[in-house]
């Protein structure tokens, strides 16, 4: 056996073979290379891109910004010709102006009809008044004419001027319950005139709006992607104009599920960034995926069909990045970046932004 040895291609053929073997070991982090840091290149620098579209429609007459230029939140990024809108807003203030009108010449009417009111209310003082004179007349009259001391004609006139009080009251009473009943339908159509005013209220606000939205402004600092408007474009509501990079970044790293044990929030990450040179920097484990990426996918596979072959699903992990490192501010959205969390460092609290 020791002339066996004494080989040297036996000997570089076993040397080969325990180096093979060693690598696998390694390779799958099986003893005794077993280690407690877990480490992806499945990994990206993510951030909050909004795509920036209009609410309204028209042609751009102004686009003042440029590919990857950096804006403050409220800079004007592109403007739409706002001549139509404009005027829709005075055609809105023009009817709300009317419908206060309106509601104004209501209230008016009601003063007018509680004066009727008031008016009537007189009358009718005045027909008692006038039917208590004609009442007494009549009685006088009648005793008179019991005794056989009045003409016929003065009983005759007495009677009709009676007749005519009663009828004048009558008809005072009438004219109050006509005037109390304008007043009441005065008032019930105050309602309406009332949520008229409203919504014409209501169509000034969205005419306002809309002119507003003909501008098109930053919703936060940071940088432009590639700005895809144009000057004299028709563009529609949804159309995507450009895209706003703000500064705030994380990373989402994407491990698999038999990396997951003993890997805790708060516990400490070094990562490289492929951009940077492979420079070191740090962040703190976040929070993790409630669900595996495959069930996010658009159309999910059936592994209740066919031969089935297991494969470890990646669980996303995101990782905030610690403050105060220089290289951290060239970090944008999409980078390539290589993850390790030693999984039996303890938690920690992750520091406050500065």
């Amino acid at each position: 056996m020791f002339r066996f040895l004494r080989s040297p291609s036996t000997l570089i053929a076993l040397l080969a073979g325990i180096v093979g073997v060693l690598l696998v070991l390694y390779a799958w982090r099986l003893p005794p290379f077993v280690t407690s840091v877990e480490t992806t290149d499945n990994a990206y620098v993510r951030g909050y891109v909004t795509i920036m579209s209009p609410q309204v429609s028209g042609y751009v007459v102004d686009v003042p910004v440029k590919d990857y230029q950096q804006v403050k939140q409220g800079d004007t990024l592109a403007k739409i010709d706002d001549r139509i809108y404009a005027q829709k807003l005075s055609q809105a203030r023009a009817a709300l102006d009317g419908q206060k009108a309106s509601l104004d010449n209501s209230r008016q009417s009601e003063l007018s009809a509680k004066a009727t009111i008031a008016s009537s209310e007189a009358q009718i003082d005045s027909a008692n008044a006038a039917l208590k004179r004609a009442q007494l007349a009549w009685d006088r009259v009648s005793n008179l004419n019991d005794r056989g001391i009045a003409s016929a004609s003065e009983t005759e006139q007495a009677q009709a001027t009676l007749e005519q009080a009663k009828a004048a009251l009558n008809q005072a009473q009438a004219a109050l319950e006509v005037s109390k009943q304008n007043l009441a339908t005065i008032i019930v159509n105050r309602s309406l005139l009332e949520a008229n005013v409203a919504s014409a209220e209501a169509a000034v606000q969205l005419a306002e709006i809309d002119l507003q939205n003909t501008t098109i402004s930053a919703p936060r600092d940071g940088h432009l992607g590639e700005v895809g408007v144009r000057l004299g474009q028709y563009v529609t509501a949804g159309t995507q104009l450009m895209a706003v990079v703000p500064e705030d970044v994380w990373i989402v790293a994407n491990f698999k599920e038999t990396q997951l044990e003993g890997m805790q929030a708060g516990q400490p990450v070094s990562f490289s960034v492929d951009a940077l040179g492979r420079q070191k920097l740090t962040g703190r484990v976040e929070r993790f995926s409630p669900a595996a990426g495959s069930e996010f996918a658009v159309i999910k596979a059936d592994n209740a069909t066919g031969n089935f072959v297991k494969i470890a699903q990646r669980i996303g992990v995101r990782i905030s990045i610690d403050p105060g490192q220089e290289l951290a501010k060239q970090l944008t959205p999409g980078m390539s970046v290589v993850v390790s969390i030693d999984k039996s460092a303890e938690p920690e609290q992750a520091p406050a932004p500065q």
